[in-house]
């Protein structure tokens, strides 16, 4: 509801009628110095959560703000709570693709970009770097899980030899 402007000493600079909204009950004036970032934004700092989303981390931000809740996310050296603001220089340690990583916060974005953008938001510390390149050299040279498995799913004719063979073991005289 648009109402004409009221007194241009609570308004300040926005002393024109379109530019300022009554919020019903309370008569205060609203206008455009309201419409701005709000809480910890407006300082320069970004939500952890929303930091790990936007350096590509993780695909939403509710998969970053479940992983912080279960407390695989620590910043500095402490477990962090979601809500938990960033700034640069800040060290985060988190579990990521099977790997763990360490990165230094260089940059804060709350806004989601491009792959190389998101990059320019963080660096790796190079302990990080060797032990993933580590994990993945053993990833590599380890057997495939499903190379174990010779025959597959048992057929109907191998359950019931199985079924035969459990049911003759069983009724073995005891020694």
């Amino acid at each position: 509801m648009r109402q004409p402007a009221g007194d241009a000493r609570l308004l300040g600079e926005y002393a024109d009628a379109s530019d300022v909204t009554s919020v019903p009950g309370d008569g205060t004036p609203r206008g455009r110095q309201s419409l701005g970032m709000h809480g910890s934004e407006s300082k320069g700092l970004v939500r952890l959560d929303k930091w790990l989303w936007a350096a590509r981390f993780f695909k939403t931000r509710s998969l970053a703000a479940d992983e912080i809740g279960k407390g695989r996310v620590a910043v500095n050296g402490l477990v962090a709570k979601a809500s938990r603001d960033l700034k640069p220089g800040d060290r985060v340690e988190f579990r990521y693709g099977g790997f763990a990583r360490t990165v230094v916060v260089a940059a804060l974005s709350a806004i989601r970009g491009p792959a190389p953008a998101a990059q320019a938001l963080y660096s790796e510390t190079p302990e990080s770097v060797a032990a993933r390149e580590v994990a993945l050299a053993a990833r590599r040279l380890s057997p495939e899980p499903a190379s174990a498995i010779e025959a597959g799913r048992p057929t109907k004719r191998d359950r019931r030899q199985l079924a035969d063979w459990n049911r003759w073991s069983a009724s073995a005289e005891p020694d």
